[in-house]
């Protein structure tokens, strides 16, 4: 709850330039899949058009590249969805700090496995039963590592040894690498 309050004024500010920039909502909830399976709406500030699916199945017709690259890395490079004010709220990773409300619900922890949606799961094989033993969260091992820049399979194996190797220590570990991934914003779109 502390969280919340301290980051109150930024999260208004955001929020603000988000609805300055296109009038639409400010906050989208994507259903993601939790601990234990249990389905949950995973906040984030809104980054992309309101119409995105109709935007994203359009581009991906009419570009099989970026239709390769969606069905191995489930992102584009290039994501003509994004917003102006999207991008950079992605670039410093600003766009997750509504999540803190699903850490406060329960359906996230600060670090953890990142939320996946129920076709991603299926691209974990037998690595799923380890990501659906722990709570998603806010950063993770994936993200401190490089994000967009490795593989899927590489994100996949990062969840699982993320949760196989679990400490206290660790998570602080992945905590101090977070502030500088965020800031060198390598790895994100």
């Amino acid at each position: 709850m502390a969280a919340l309050v301290v980051l109150s004024p930024l999260l208004a500010m955001l929020a603000g330039l988000i609805k300055f920039a296109d009038g639409g909502s400010v906050v989208y909830g994507h259903r993601r899949i939790g601990r234990g399976g249990k389905v949950f709406r995973c906040w984030k500030f809104r980054t992309m058009v309101e119409n995105g699916d109709e935007v994203l199945n359009a581009y991906l017709a009419a570009n099989p590249q970026a239709r390769e690259e969606w069905e191995a890395a489930r992102k584009l490079q290039d994501d003509p969805r994004v917003t102006r004010v999207g991008a950079v709220l992605r670039k410093f990773s600003l766009d997750e700090l509504p999540q803190i409300l699903n850490i406060l619900r329960g359906e996230m922890s600060f670090v953890g496995p990142r939320p996946v949606v129920k076709d991603e799961l299926e691209l974990y094989g037998n690595a799923a039963p380890y990501y659906l033993s722990a709570r998603p969260g806010l950063t993770g091992l994936w993200q401190v590592s490089g994000r967009s820049d490795v593989s899927y399979g590489a994100r996949v194996a990062f969840d699982r040894h993320y949760v196989e190797n679990w400490s206290f220590t660790s998570d602080v570990k992945i905590l101090i690498r977070t502030v500088p991934a965020v800031f060198s914003s390598r790895g994100s779109y």
